[in-house]
């Protein structure tokens, strides 16, 4: 059991995957931090000095030592902004690597060699055609 374990973890698509992962992990740290810290205060700006963090909807109000109960619709704006810019680029970066994939096999290679055979009969034609 051990022997399968080590062959299924030491193959190149499981080593690809976790690779894929930990990237994808930080890329997503990247991405929530350009759009905390970079786009919303932008877009917040442009709407008039709105903070997108603050947007709420207050269902309960706090009184004494009762919490605030509300719906923070800004914070799910924040996440659909993440998303979307994580699948664009994602996308673009897919769409990059197959179309250099495209290219690759696109790209002509040398014809094949004759087989012995045809490149022997090519010769005695050759040979016919001189006598």
């Amino acid at each position: 059991m051990l022997k399968e374990f080590k062959a299924f973890a030491f193959k190149g698509n499981v080593i690809d995957l976790a690779i894929g992962v930990i990237i994808g992990g930080a890329f997503g740290k990247i991405v929530s931090s350009l759009v905390n810290d970079v786009l919303m205060p932008a877009i917040g700006v442009i709407l008039g000095g709105v903070s997108f963090t603050d947007l709420k909807y207050v269902i309960t109000p706090a009184s004494g030592d009762v919490a605030e109960v509300a719906i923070l619709y800004g914070s799910f704006i924040q996440s659909i902004v993440d998303f979307l810019i994580i699948a664009i680029s994602i996308f673009l970066f897919i769409k990059l690597i197959t179309s250099r994939k495209k290219k690759e096999a696109e790209a002509p290679s040398d014809p094949p060699a004759p087989a012995p055979d045809i490149v022997l009969l090519e010769e005695i034609r050759d040979l016919l055609k001189t006598k």
